[in-house]
Parts: structure tokens; C-alpha cells; sequence
């Protein structure tokens, strides 16, 4: 059996107990095809479209848990898609050269790339080349350039482009995690003025770990800040910084988007709002609002309440009230049943017909696990039990059904 009809056969076993039989397949080029089988496996969920494509290289473990999923790739070329379409209405060009100086698997390239007349993957490892250039011409992306070479070396070199897009490696030499920007590599800091020369949109993925606001302070030129979250993780922080020609000014402020999945809520933060006003009490049959991940990364809660209506149940809760319910909240809703103070006799009331819950604190002394244990309930059920201190410090338990 050669290597490629090994991985074909086997690409739904489990890897590790397949590389414990290596000795039964020594015409097999073994590492390569483990590499192949997990890659695929993975890919399934995050990268359907290359799972269902023959003959896709996956490279090894590492890059593809580093690579963005097809979800996140396709949003961008969303957000490169709209950034080209207003600038070129306005300057009246056709979009021209796209330029990724960071190719890696080329996932996010792959994207983008279908919307532009040349594009340009450039990445310094040899062997993620030659994976991509195989690999695009898979997906029939016959119009795009492979180069070998070191991000800051090609910039140097090459014209005036669209956009140029980095995701900068986020380990070290000694493969540990780093998380600013300026340890990254290629440090984005320090190319800044280059980048925003040669070209009119610079697209920069850093870590979610980062603060958004350190990072718009660092890079400066900064027009758009996305906040990507899945399945309400949050994943990227996605930056768009104006270059060559788009000046900033007043009337086009920094916007931030929040996106979970298909939710999205967008603020402008040099937009005053009104401070969130607090409930002081929670009649049944209203409903509790949970922002979603982007949107408590943005800590934009008072354009929230502001947008919405709502009101907090208290500064620090980050959950939110409201007498109607709101269908396209950016977040989980819930209709509260029941609330009450942590009293025992209170409690017992509240908990009477109920044995099991999911429960969240948010501004609690206790942690979930040492509040489940001292209600006795059992985890899961119907019932979504909070645990919350409203802006007076009384703590409160608020029973809930999932809208």
C-alpha cells in the first residue's frame, strides 16, 4: 500500500493508535500521512471546503492549530470586500494587488484573494510553500503568486498595493506564546510607517488576549477594530489601519465590531452615550441579558444599554434588564422566574421545585463550583440560576429560562 491509499483508507482512524502500527506499513511515508490524516480530521470542522477538496497538504500539527478557521477567513474577506468596495467607488480604481506578508497555511488568503486581479503570498518557511502553491491551485486560484522570502525583506522591495495583511507568528524562538504586538514577528510596530506607504489598507490579526485599546493607541492610523468571537469564543482581534492617501478625520471615527457567530453589535467609542442607569428591582416574567464574548471584550455595555434600552443590574454585573424581550440581542437571553436574596429561607423558596440548574456568577463572592455545592443542585437542566451583587452589595440569586 503506498502512502497516498494509506491515507485515503485510514483518514477516519484515530491517529495515535495508526502511529503505534508504523512497522506494519513500511512502504508508508508514515510521519507525512499521520500529518495528512489529523490535518484532514481537523479541517472537517474548521476548514470544510479544504476537507472536501482532493489532494489538500495539511502541514503539521502546530500550523494548523494556529490557522484560522474558514468561518473567520471568510469574514475578513468580508471586511476586505466592503473596504475596497467603498474606497474604489470614491476613488473610482478597480481593486488591483493584494499582499499577505504572513502566508502561513493561507487560509485567510485563500479568502481574500478571490477578490482582487493579482495577490501575493509570501511566507519564509520553504515547505509551507510549496504546500500552498499546490494547494491553491486545488481551489482554483491559478491568479495568485507563491513567494519564499522574509516578510520585512519583501515589503521593502515591492510596490504600491490595496491591501496588506499580516498575522503576525505569536511565539518566540523557544516556541512559547507571546501575546504583544511588538513580540511578534514580524513586529508590526515597527514597520508601521512602511506599511501604511505602500498601502491603502493594512489588515492586522493579533491576539484576543490584547487590549483593543493599547493596540489602536500603538498602531495609530487605525479606522476599524473587530472583535471576532465563535461559538462565543473569542478568537481575533482583527485591526484596519488607513494608509497611503485615506486621511482620518471626524467624520469617519473609530468603529468597533463585535461578532459572535451571526450576532453582530458595532459602537463608535468617540460617540458619547448615556451611562447606564441600574434596576432596583426584578419582577418576574422580565427578561436578563448576557452579552456575548466580542461584546464584553469591547466593554462597550453603556452603547449597549444605550442601543437596547436596557438597564444593568449593576455596574459591575455585566448582565443587563429589560421589560420586553429583545430578539436580536448580541448575547443570551433569558426570562427571569424568580429572584431572591441569598437568605436561606429565601433561597429554600426559591429552589423548591427546582434539583438541577446551569449556573453563572458574575460580581459574586463565591465561584460556581462553591455555590452549586452549597444549593445542592446537580448541573444541567432547564434552569439558568445567576448569581449576582446589585450596586447596594446585596447578593442576589435570579432564576432563569433561556429564551
Amino acid at each position: 500500500m503506498n502512502t497516498r491509499d494509506f491515507i485515503q483508507q485510514y483518514r477516519e482512524e484515530d491517529v495515535r493508535r495508526l502511529a503505534l502500527q508504523g512497522a506494519r506499513f513500511p512502504e508508508v511515508d508514515m510521519p507525512f500521512a499521520l500529518d495528512q490524516i489529523a490535518g484532514w480530521q481537523t479541517a472537517r470542522k474548521k476548514l470544510p471546503t479544504w476537507a472536501a477538496t482532493e489532494g489538500v497538504v495539511y502541514p503539521p500539527h502546530l500550523s494548523m492549530e494556529q490557522c484560522s478557521s474558514e468561518h473567520t477567513a471568510k469574514y475578513k474577506a468580508r471586511v476586505v470586500q466592503r473596504l475596497l468596495s467603498a474606497g474604489n467607488q470614491k476613488e473610482g480604481l478597480p481593486p488591483t494587488r493584494l499582499l499577505d506578508l504572513t502566508g502561513g497555511f493561507g487560509v485567510d488568503f485563500s479568502w481574500m484573494a478571490r477578490m482582487f486581479n493579482e495577490a501575493v503570498y509570501v511566507e519564509r518557511l520553504p515547505s509551507l510553500c510549496r504546500v500552498a502553491q499546490q494547494n491553491f491551485r486545488l481551489l482554483g486560484l491559478e491568479h495568485v503568486e507563491v513567494v519564499c522570502d522574509h516578510a520585512e525583506h519583501f515589503l521593502m522591495e515591492t510596490g504600491p498595493v490595496d491591501v496588506i495583511f499580516l498575522d503576525p507568528a505569536r511565539r518566540d524562538i523557544h516556541g512559547r506564546r507571546t501575546f504583544a504586538i511588538a513580540d511578534c514577528t514580524p513586529d508590526v510596530l515597527a514597520l508601521r510607517e512602511i506599511l501604511i506607504q505602500k498601502a491603502r489598507w493594512v489588515v492586522v490579526k493579533l491576539s484576543p488576549m490584547l487590549d483593543w485599546h493599547n493596540a489602536v493607541e500603538d498602531l495609530v492610523t487605525v479606522s476599524e477594530v473587530h472583535i471576532i468571537s465563535v461559538g462565543n469564543e473569542c478568537k481575533e482581534l482583527l485591526m484596519v489601519l488607513k494608509g497611503r492617501s485615506l486621511e482620518m478625520d471626524e467624520h469617519n471615527p473609530l468603529a468597533v465590531y463585535c461578532v459572535n457567530d451571526d450576532q453582530s453589535f458595532d459602537f463608535f467609542p468617540s460617540r458619547s452615550v448615556n451611562r447606564c442607569a441600574t434596576v432596583t428591582t426584578l419582577p418576574a416574567g422580565c427578561y436578563l441579558y448576557e452579552p456575548n464574548a466580542s461584546v464584553m471584550k469591547a466593554g462597550c455595555y453603556d452603547a449597549l444599554a444605550d442601543c437596547y434600552e436596557l438597564r444593568a443590574l449593576s455596574a459591575n454585573s455585566h448582565l443587563f434588564v429589560s421589560p420586553r424581550l429583545i430578539d436580536d440581542f448580541p448575547g443570551r437571553k433569558f426570562r427571569v422566574i424568580a429572584a431572591s436574596s441569598m437568605n436561606k429561607q429565601a433561597v429554600k423558596e426559591l429552589l423548591r421545585d427546582v434539583n438541577r440548574a446551569n449556573i453563572a456568577v458574575r460580581n459574586f463572592p463565591m465561584t460556581v463550583a462553591e455555590l452549586r455545592k452549597r444549593l445542592k443542585l446537580a448541573d444541567g437542566g432547564d434552569h439558568f440560576l445567576f448569581g449576582a451583587t446589585t450596586d447596594e452589595g446585596r447578593h442576589l440569586l435570579i432564576l432563569t429560562e433561556k429564551v
